[in-house]
């Protein structure tokens, strides 16, 4: 990991999917979304990942809003095309390559708890499919399997166009040992927003971030901080975004209701969330406004 300038580049934000007033996709919207964002402090974006609401849209949409998006920004876009169908994963990553991204997500998957053997399998498949650059999503909390750490670095060191991971273990420690023996060119973003400067310390190149729908200046700002030495300029950055970390997600709000309050809340069309997410709940604007405040 000693390229200091990450493919993708430092703050990619994992785009909500604007949906309009009758729960259809909306595009227009998608694109205005898209270049908003690049031009507020966002290097790249994920597309149809968890806060994109992968699991509501088909695959036509998914295709549709990574064409439209492409054509709207220059900012590198990875695509979440992943399954817990291995053949799924392949025909979606086939078909996103053709649509002009740059990169591919793919998550572990899910529900059926594949062995590491069979992960190793699975990755392999979806990275054979496509010349792109390739990053593994390890969520376990989500998908009820951990991508063990010998298996990532397995894959880095025997696949290519595996050239990353999306990391939202939750285990700094395990990351550490990532970095350490991957390749010069493995990248190890960060994918849970709260662990960003724990995983800094051990070598992410950056993060895939919810919260940078609203704060990607300031985590820009942190992992430059950090970069260039200034830890105590970090940690007070990173203070004033534990509300965000906060709000970006609960029980009451999963991810990503709650970012789809906080723009409209900015005057951004993005529409409520689909079934099963559901309808955003009284008072959650209320909290966006004071989330912003807190940024200031």
């Amino acid at each position: 990991m000693g390229d200091t300038t990450p493919r993708f580049g430092r703050v990619i934000t994992a785009m909500v999917t604007p949906f309009d007033d009758s729960g259809d996709l909306d595009l227009d919207a998608a694109a205005e979304l898209a270049y908003w964002l690049a031009e507020t402090g966002s290097d790249g974006l994920l597309l149809a990942g968890t806060t994109g609401e992968s699991p509501a849209l088909s695959e036509s949409e998914m295709l549709a809003l990574f064409r439209r998006v492409r054509e709207a920004v220059d900012v590198p876009i990875l695509a979440g095309a992943g399954s817990n169908s291995t053949e799924h994963a392949v025909q979606l990553t086939k078909a996103a390559a053709e649509t002009g991204v740059d990169g591919i997500l793919t998550v572990t998957p899910y529900y059926n708890r594949p062995s590491q053997s069979g992960l190793t399998e699975h990755f392999t498949a979806v990275a054979d499919a496509t010349d792109l650059p390739v990053l593994i999503y390890d969520i376990p909390i989500r998908t009820g399997r951990k991508v063990a750490t010998e298996t990532l670095i397995e894959l880095a060191n025997s696949v290519a166009n595996i050239v990353g991971v999306k990391d939202a273990a939750g285990d700094p420690a395990e990351s550490a040992k990532v970095v350490q023996q991957t390749p010069d060119g493995f990248e190890l973003y960060v994918g849970d927003d709260s662990l960003t400067l724990p995983l800094l310390s051990i070598g992410a190149v950056g993060i895939i971030s919810v919260a940078a729908h609203w704060a990607a200046a300031q985590f820009g700002e942190m992992v430059e901080s950090f970069a260039k030495g200034d830890v105590e300029l970090a940690r007070g950055i990173n203070s004033r975004l534990i509300e965000s970390y906060e709000f970006e997600s609960g029980d009451d709000a999963p991810n990503p209701i709650p970012t789809k309050a906080l723009l409209r809340v900015l005057g951004l069309r993005v529409g409520q969330c689909r079934a099963p997410m559901g309808t955003a709940p009284d008072g959650l604007q209320d909290r966006a406004r004071l989330v912003l405040e807190g940024l200031d």
